[in-house]
């Protein structure tokens, strides 16, 4: 654990002989209440991704922890991204691997850590790490992927992930790699590929079908006339899938 210089190595760092500078420094450079901000950070990289669900993952209101979430963005601990078909909705990711691992793995069993029970912390922890910190990132590696200029047929616009209401099923289908062309002033925005990414299951034709179905309900305000629907996986594909371009790990270390 890296904690904040105290106040004479935070001078000495600093190369300040000025007292009264060194104070003002210093009242800049520490964070108070780190339990809070530790709890913050567990709860989005215990899946607790929105403002409401961080709240109440740590019991606090949303309104408390604006501050909370505002210092973490700006050391880079957290980042807001926008849902790609909702604007004025946003989750939180945590923007270190490491952190989400030390949250979700290691301190939950620190004192068993401690004990040197690391074995038996890690069996108790295998499929935490596969499904919150593993597979988080996995999408993070495929929206970076979707990024390729020539991947699409040109270079996209953004790519970021989003969830598509279905309000017939009162349903929402998550997609977790959509790549926009570049917009266009006055016409629809085009989706150049809508993705789904899987981390530890086999894809198979119902994960094609249902990103037709998302494709299908945006076409009311999207254009998806040549939106090609992808599949990412990390364990493979069954061999009957029809509509969809599937990617896997070899394809990601390609580029």
């Amino acid at each position: 654990m890296v904690r904040p210089f105290d106040y004479p190595l935070a001078a000495k760092y600093w190369r300040l002989d000025d007292p009264r500078l060194a104070v003002l420094v210093h009242a800049a450079a520490d964070v108070r209440d780190t339990a809070l901000y530790h709890s913050v950070l567990a709860a989005v990289a215990n899946g607790n991704a929105t403002r409401g669900g961080i709240a109440g993952y740590i019991g606090r209101k949303a309104a408390d922890i604006g501050h909370h979430l505002n210092v973490l963005e700006d050391r880079c601990l957290l980042r807001r991204e926008v849902d790609a078909f909702r604007p004025g909705r946003s989750v939180y990711r945590v923007c270190e691997p490491l952190i989400s691992f030390y949250q979700v793995v290691m301190r939950p069993q620190w004192s068993l850590l401690e004990s040197g029970r690391a074995a038996a912390v890690w069996q108790d922890a295998r499929t935490r790490f596969k499904g919150q910190v593993v597979g988080p990132h996995f999408e993070d590696m495929w929206r970076d992927f979707a990024r390729t200029e020539s991947l699409f047929g040109e270079l996209p616009g953004e790519v970021a992930a989003g969830v598509v209401a279905d309000t017939a099923r009162r349903t929402q289908i998550e997609v977790d790699v959509v790549v926009f062309a570049a917009t266009e002033p006055g016409k629809p925005r085009r989706i150049l590929s809508l993705g789904e990414v899987k981390w530890g299951t086999r894809m198979n034709q119902g994960h094609a079908d249902r990103l037709a179905h998302a494709r299908d309900l945006l076409a009311a305000k999207y254009d998806v006339r040549d939106t090609v629907l992808s599949l990412y996986g990390g364990v493979g594909f069954d061999q009957e899938i029809s509509g969809a371009r599937a990617f896997d790990l070899h394809d990601l270390y390609s580029v």
